[in-house]
């Protein structure tokens, strides 16, 4: 299996073994554009892998803070108590760079920018950047995916 993320089309592209396209997602990547410095907050291009699969079993619209369930769900009423949180829900696949001094070690790595493939609340656009340099996807989308990906699976962004 590998994932095409264009960001031009903003749009996730799953391919099994031999390359047939299995599923394709809207997603939602930055808001900022492309680039791969810390503190950009945009989308980092190139060959990436899940490095980690994190949230199993845990329940649609679960909150996480640092990777953590935060013990919240998700509903319209708290995301209305805080607006300003970049909400992280369901699922997290975590990135990791694999092309050194582009997206890996230093300034640009990818893993340590903390860069992930997360569920969003429904209300979230998807088709349109507004991360903060994450892949933004629906809950059941990521959900599917989450189930269908093993760790280690390649990741490719691409600009088009």
């Amino acid at each position: 299996m590998r994932i095409h993320i264009s960001i031009a089309q903003q749009l996730l592209t799953l391919f099994d073994a031999a390359g047939q396209v299995l599923r394709c997602y809207p997603v939602s990547t930055a808001s900022r554009g492309v680039g791969e410095q810390r503190g950009s907050y945009c989308t980092p291009r190139g060959k990436h892998l899940i490095r980690a699969k994190i949230g199993a079993g845990q329940a649609e619209n679960t909150v996480f803070v640092t990777r953590r369930p935060s013990g919240e769900i998700y509903s319209p009423e708290l995301g209305a108590a805080f607006p300003e949180r970049d909400w992280i829900l369901t699922r997290i696949l975590w990135l990791s760079g694999c092309e050194p001094q582009f997206n890996r070690l230093a300034s640009v790595d990818t893993m340590h920018r903390y860069i992930y493939i997360h569920g969003s609340p429904e209300t979230v656009a998807m088709g349109t950047p507004g991360s903060h340099g994450c892949i933004r996807m629906r809950n059941a989308d990521i959900i599917e995916l989450f189930d269908r990906v093993p760790v280690y699976t390649p990741v490719e962004i691409f600009e088009d």
